[in-house]
């Protein structure tokens, strides 16, 4: 009677055995069912987070006074980030606006011609020339006659000649005078008009370029974004060669993700996608796939795939959409594709 009791148990623990490897093998089944048909229906990629950045650097070259934002920190379009020392390039702006003011006043002479005054001093001088002229030709002729007449004896040859030579000076100080005058009647040359303009024009686009210089002492954000690194201090010597500013910026962001060979044809730009990342599997950030390369490469060994590392996959950017900022830059994220 108890061996029947042993054996009953045995062949029931037996039929509970079978049972439990029908079922479990049936669950099996049925899971490699509904995984091959969301296969059939979603292809998952993996991949990492990319976006655009630009390193900013001052176009002029002097010191850093002030550095106004931090690393980590949400930068807006037209921001100013940092500062140079503007106080030697402001001395020379100075000087040259006052280069400009007497620059100014020349040209302003230059137009209105000569003054009343001027004209009225120049006929004088004319007048004034004249009449010595005209006492040293009355004199050298008086000297002459009594030269003639004595047979030199009142008057020496010497003496004669000496009123001679005051004539000739006396006439070349009347035509130098009348000269003066003419000149001052006429007004300035249209020669000299031009060059004291041209004159005027090179100092004020010399002030332009030092009025543009200025503009560029001051960093700006070119775009949203947030300071990834702070690469100068206050005080640094900055150039264009030397980036101050490192900005991931917020206008567009992407997924690169890979896809195997025999999954390519399954997937077209344009197709929406879905990027959830572990941070926040429930709500995951919609996108769309904007590029696909033509030629496949090896996998980066960043990328986690069911595959080997060493296969060839081609590589695919899914653009994405996300106001909250949700994405950051190299985030590992799961990429799902409907199909």
């Amino acid at each position: 009677m108890l061996d029947k009791i042993k054996e009953h148990k045995k062949a029931s623990v037996l039929a509970v055995l079978l049972l439990v490897l029908i079922l479990g093998f049936g669950l099996y089944q049925y899971r490699n069912h509904k995984a091959a048909e969301e296969s059939a229906r979603q292809l998952v990629l993996y991949g990492n987070v990319d976006l655009r950045e630009v390193s900013l650097a001052f176009k002029n070259s002097d010191r850093i006074s002030d550095i106004l934002v931090e690393e980590g920190d949400a930068v807006t379009k037209g921001q100013v980030l940092a500062k140079l020392d503007t106080a030697d390039l402001e001395h020379r702006m100075d000087i040259t606006r006052s280069q400009i003011d007497a620059q100014q006043a020349v040209v302003d002479k230059l137009h209105n011609g000569t003054r009343a005054e001027d004209l009225r001093s120049a006929e004088a001088k004319v007048k004034e020339a004249r009449a010595e002229k005209d006492f040293l030709a009355s004199d050298y002729q008086r000297k002459q006659d009594a030269f003639e007449a004595s047979g030199g004896k009142s008057v020496s040859r010497q003496v004669l000649e000496d009123a001679r030579t005051k004539l000739n000076v006396a006439e070349a100080k009347v035509n130098e005078a009348e000269e003066a005058q003419n000149l001052a009647v006429a007004g300035p040359r249209s020669e000299d008009v031009a060059a004291g303009e041209a004159q005027l024009d090179a100092l004020q686009n010399t002030l332009k370029q030092e009025e543009y210089t200025l503009s560029q002492s001051e960093l700006i954000a070119p775009q949203d974004g947030v300071v990834r690194s702070r690469l100068m201090e206050v005080g640094d010597m900055a150039s264009p060669q030397k980036p101050v500013f490192r900005i991931s910026l917020n206008t567009k962001k992407w997924v690169r993700v890979y896809v195997k060979e025999g999954d390519l044809g399954k997937i077209h730009e344009g197709m929406d996608a879905e990027v959830y990342t572990d941070s926040d599997s429930k709500n995951p950030v919609k996108g769309q796939i904007g590029y696909i390369s033509s030629t496949a490469e090896f996998t980066p060994k960043n990328v986690e795939t069911s595959e080997l590392r060493t296969a060839l996959l081609y590589e695919v950017r899914v653009y994405v959409r996300d106001p909250e900022n949700k994405l950051r830059m190299g985030m590992p994220t799961t990429v799902k594709i409907g199909l």
